[in-house]
């Protein structure tokens, strides 16, 4: 089994690269991961102890439990992938079966921080876009996706995102094998991973 891991900023192109990949590849190739569904479980909490976490900060999510189920895949089992409810900032009683596939795409924010994570990844890209074009898609997403208002997009955004990008994931770009400006838009880029890919499956 191939895992590939997709890191980069918030709105930075990540699922976009990711899903460009599976079209490319085919469903049956290529199962998608996001660690987006691995925030830790925070309904013991009240609802304003939730909306007060910092969930752009690495402890936030809970990366055992992700490291645990790619070991199950690599070991040729199905996982059920837990699912994250963003508008009441805990885990859904739902989960998404995962069947095996020979290629693992993981993508998030901090895929590259954790060094246990990390060393579970055999190809470890970060997708670079400018950070004007990621806080508008924040917006756009955070709006229309998830529930939220401007102001506490634009609250969320200083007081956690860029910080925590800041710390975390812009320094966590030194561990990419490979760097993909503007995400999506790289068709040159998504041809070069999808082509090494190609050359893994033709070998299976």
């Amino acid at each position: 089994m191939l895992i590939i891991g997709i890191a980069g900023g918030t709105g930075s192109g990540k699922t976009t690269v990711a899903r460009s990949i599976i079209e490319k590849l085919g469903e049956s190739n290529v199962a998608l991961i996001s660690q987006d569904n691995y925030y830790a479980d925070g309904s013991a909490l009240s609802f304003e102890e939730r909306t007060h976490i910092n969930y752009d900060h690495p402890d936030s999510f809970d990366n055992a439990l992700l490291v645990r189920q790619l070991m199950q895949l690599r070991e040729g089992s199905a996982i059920e992938m837990p699912t994250y409810d963003f508008t009441t900032h805990t885990r859904s009683p739902k989960t998404e079966r995962i069947e095996l596939r020979p290629v693992v795409i993981l993508e998030g924010m901090h895929v590259l921080v954790d060094k246990t994570l990390r060393e579970m990844l055999d190809i470890k890209i970060f997708v670079d876009t400018e950070s004007d074009v990621r806080v508008l898609r924040r917006i756009l997403r955070d709006i229309n996706e998830r529930a939220r208002t401007l102001e506490s997009v634009h609250e969320q955004y200083m007081h956690s995102v860029k910080p925590m990008h800041d710390a975390f994931v812009e320094p966590s770009k030194k561990y990419a094998d490979l760097i993909i400006p503007e995400g999506g838009e790289n068709e040159i880029g998504i041809s070069f991973i999808t082509a090494r890919i190609e050359r893994y499956l033709s070998d299976l």
